[in-house]
């Protein structure tokens, strides 16, 4: 039996990413109101909206960053951050 996969990530309807240069803003086109992510969120968060499990994303972050020594606790945080915010789907 295997097991079931993952559920994806996604922004909730209203949030409108926008990539620019390294970082992404996060758009609440309801509330007028928006998040700048710093790089190395950007890059976890764009793995994690391709389809990435966190895991995924960490190792991803790791290979870009070796310094990123807490790279799970990082997407961790992240992913705490915009559920805190809601901006991701449920």
């Amino acid at each position: 039996m295997t097991a079931p996969a993952p559920a994806s990530i996604a922004l909730r309807p209203g949030i409108t990413p926008a990539t620019t240069g390294d970082t992404m803003v996060l758009l609440d086109e309801r509330a007028g109101k928006y998040w700048q992510i710093n790089p190395t969120g950007t890059l976890v968060l764009r793995h994690l909206l391709d389809g990435a499990t966190p895991e995924q994303a960490a190792a991803a972050l790791a290979r870009e960053h070796p310094g990123a020594v807490h790279a799970e606790a990082d997407v961790a945080d992240l992913l705490a951050t915009l559920r805190e915010k809601r901006l991701l789907a449920s």
